[in-house]
């Protein structure tokens, strides 16, 4: 599979809730950077604690959480920037924008993952501290 082909397969893998495509994807010692000032900002180093991160946001935001588009996929060696829609919801409170993310690919496998939200101050504000 090209770089391409593997940052396909992940998105796909997140839109669908589909763990096992994810944890074939994501290196073990995969390195996350999440955007931010909130609870789940900050660096995630593993798939333990990645894993934990996105669980945390899925309980947040009641299940809601989602890549609703993936639009342009672009290659420069090792790196694929996709081009998102991220959405969420809870409380009556929504989270909808776009967003870059930046993925490292060595050997198959998501290695170091790196994320970019359009309005870090909505995003900020949705998942709180």
């Amino acid at each position: 599979m090209t770089e391409i082909d593997i940052a396909k397969s992940y998105i796909k893998a997140v839109q669908s809730g589909d763990q096992a495509v994810l944890g074939s994807l994501i290196s073990p010692q995969v390195v996350w950077h999440q955007p931010g000032d909130n609870q789940f900002s900050g660096v995630k180093n593993g798939i333990a604690e990645f894993g934990e991160m996105f669980g945390g946001m899925m309980a947040a935001s009641g299940g809601t959480f989602a890549i609703t588009h993936a639009h342009r996929f672009l290659a420069n060696g090792d790196l694929v920037a996709i081009e998102i829609e991220f959405a969420a919801q809870r409380d009556g409170i929504k989270l909808d924008q776009p967003g870059i993310d930046l993925l490292r690919i060595a050997d198959g496998k998501i290695v170091e993952v790196w994320l970019f939200s359009s309005n870090p101050e909505q995003e900020d504000a949705f998942w709180g501290k």
